[in-house]
Order: structure tokens, then C-alpha cells, then sequence
């Protein structure tokens, strides 16, 4: 009867300890399932190209706040113990969001992998800063020409501690403003607004991924893939709409839309220059209102996060109406209760290019 007893103990005490040994290992499996990448992004395509490539791998969030203004966007000490915690940041690396570099350089003895997304992305020469400012000065006006010259983004992909820094610094001349976080010169940073150049964006992303995670790598591509995919889809919804448009030509309050023209043939009319705090002088304004009014312009449009005075100035001097296009570099507050993506927010600036070509 002891006998009996005693073995009924060992036996309920053996499979206790096994029990025991098989939940922990449950645990730690689903420790490992669940352990994403930890990320941080600047403009908002970056943050949702990111969520798509990596699926369930990643936990990706902009470190922009809703509707802020990429240009003078300075991050705060605790955005900066978090961008000090995560696994990988990420930037374009093409001047718009110009924190990015100092940043770096606060996160060398960290464990961060850092990304210029925007890495071997050609990059287009500004018309507003070699015609409108010049074009101004001068007493002789020369004809709008859009064909800016491209210079190819030399970005780099390290640790922090690696990170090499070649931010070019460049100001328009005669600006009066002071930008100490618009380092990309006279070269258009807006290279999100590209469906096309957008893939090269998101392949350097999986790259990175796949680097960090070679074990899902396929998942990475295959997410990739489907992205680039929907990228080409909406590259040819532009192109159907706005060769069936009446004109070709957008007021816009700030020089945003380069990429538009190169790709589509758009011919912006821009009032600020590729930062909105560039404004117009007094020649500039007038040479805008008469090239508007040349070409029987009935919008100017405003972006959600800005509105210029100057701007409005111009609305009212022609008579026009106010539209809006969102230039991404951060979502709203409505954009997040409407579950809104790159690709939701692009086809409305669509149909607001749609309405401004065809009135």
C-alpha cells in the first residue's frame, strides 16, 4: 500500500515537472512568434509601406505627429530615447526631413540600423528656384520650362555608429528664411508623391527587412511584390486621368508636384517654393497672378497642413476657388479615423486634379 502511494507521488510529481518544461517551452515559442521588429519611420508612405511589406514581423510607427510639417518637424527628447530603442529607423535621405541626420549621429553608440529609403532615387532639379526667383530678378522674362535637371540620392543603409553624413545644406539665394531642417537644396524631395519612384522606396524597405529577418525574407518579397504591383496600378490611373484633362496646368501653394510634371506632364504654377516658407516677392506674385490668368485658372490649391497667406492673397486676386491636395508627409487625424492609406489618400488627390484640370 506504501508502495502504491509512493509511486502515485513520483508519478504526479514527473508529470508536474513535465507540464511545467511544456508550458514554458509554449511561452518561449510564443515569445518568438510574437517578437516583431521595433521601427520608426519619418514621412507617412515610409510608415505604410513598411506595415505592408512586413506584415506581422513589424511594429512600424512614423515619428511625426498627425498633420505636421515635415520641414520643421524637430523631434523631442522622448522621440528620441524611442528612435534610442528601436531596431531600425528610417528616412527618406533626401533633405525633407533634415532631423534625420543630427539624429544619427545622437544614435551612434545605439543598436539602431538606419535607412535612407530614398537611396539611389533620381531626384529632380527645382524650376521655382531657377526660373520664378530668377526669372523675377531679371528684367528680361523667359519662358516656363519644367525640365529640371536629376541628380541620383546618395543615401547609405548602417548602424548609426557607421553612418556617414553628406547632407547637402544649400539655400535658394536671396531667401530670407532661416531652414535649418531643409537640407536638400534646389533638388525636389517629394519623390513619395511618384507611384513609380515609390517602388524604389519600398524595395529598399524590403531590402532592410530581409537583411534584419533573412528567416522571412520570402514574405518580405512576396509583400513587396503585391505593393509594387498596386504602385504600377495607381502609376496608370494618374496617366489615364490627367491625359483626358482639359489643361495641364495646377496653381499650388507650394512646389510640391515635380514629380507630376516629369512623369504626366502637370505644369504647376507654384506660389512657395519647395519649402512653403519660401514665398514670392513682390515681382514673383505678379508674374504668378498673370501667368494664372493666362491660363484661365480657376483653383488654387492648398495642402492639409498649410495654408500661406500668400496664398490666399492670390485666391482672392483672381476670383478663384480653394481646393486641396495631402502631400503624405504625415496623415491626419481624419485620415486615421477613416482608416486611410497611401493609396486611399493618393486617388483623392486624384480626383482633386481631376476637378482642377477640367473646370
Amino acid at each position: 500500500m506504501k508502495f502504491s502511494k509512493l509511486l502515485s507521488t513520483s508519478v504526479l510529481t514527473l508529470s508536474l515537472i513535465l507540464a511545467g518544461c511544456e508550458n514554458s517551452e509554449t511561452v518561449q515559442t510564443e515569445q518568438n512568434e510574437t517578437e516583431k521588429l521595433t521601427i520608426y519611420t519619418t514621412i507617412y508612405p515610409l510608415e505604410n509601406f513598411t506595415k505592408k511589406i512586413g506584415g506581422d514581423y513589424v511594429d512600424v510607427k512614423s515619428i511625426y505627429p498627425p498633420n505636421v510639417d515635415a520641414h520643421s518637424f524637430e523631434p523631442s527628447p522622448k522621440d528620441m530615447i524611442a528612435l534610442a530603442e528601436s531596431d531600425l529607423f528610417i528616412h527618406t535621405g533626401v533633405g525633407i526631413d533634415g532631423f534625420a541626420e543630427k539624429a544619427a549621429e545622437s544614435l551612434e553608440k545605439e543598436s539602431v540600423t538606419i535607412l535612407e529609403a530614398g537611396k539611389g532615387i533620381e531626384l529632380l532639379e527645382s524650376s521655382h528656384n531657377e526660373e520664378h526667383h530668377h526669372e523675377a530678378e531679371s528684367t528680361e522674362a523667359e519662358e516656363h520650362d519644367h525640365e529640371g535637371e536629376s541628380v541620383e540620392a546618395e543615401g547609405t543603409e548602417a548602424k548609426a555608429g557607421d553612418h556617414e553624413h553628406e547632407g547637402e545644406s544649400t539655400e535658394a539665394e536671396g531667401h530670407e528664411h532661416e531652414e535649418e531642417n531643409l537640407n536638400h537644396g534646389n533638388y525636389d524631395p517629394h519623390v513619395w508623391l511618384d507611384p513609380i519612384r515609390s517602388i524604389e522606396l519600398a524595395k529598399n524597405i524590403k531590402n532592410t527587412l530581409s537583411e534584419l529577418e533573412p528567416e522571412h525574407a520570402s514574405e518580405f518579397e512576396s509583400n513587396f511584390i503585391q505593393l509594387k504591383d498596386e504602385l504600377e496600378k495607381l502609376d496608370q490611373e494618374f496617366k489615364t486621368t490627367i491625359e483626358n484633362s482639359k489643361t495641364n496646368y495646377l496653381l499650388v501653394a507650394h512646389e510640391a508636384y515635380g514629380y507630376w510634371e516629369e512623369r504626366y506632364g502637370i505644369e504647376q504654377i507654384a506660389i512657395a517654393g519647395l519649402s512653403p516658407t519660401q514665398e514670392p516677392s513682390q515681382k514673383e506674385l505678379q508674374h504668378i497672378i498673370e501667368e494664372s490668368t493666362e491660363h484661365n485658372i480657376h483653383y488654387v490649391i492648398f495642402e492639409q497642413s498649410v495654408s500661406p497667406k500668400v496664398a490666399k492673397i492670390i485666391q482672392e486676386e483672381l476670383g478663384a476657388e480653394s481646393l486641396t491636395l495631402h502631400n503624405l508627409e504625415s496623415i491626419t487625424e481624419e485620415n486615421i479615423k477613416q482608416k486611410d492609406d497611401y493609396f486611399s489618400i493618393m486617388r483623392m488627390n486624384l480626383q482633386t486634379i481631376k476637378t482642377a484640370l477640367n473646370d
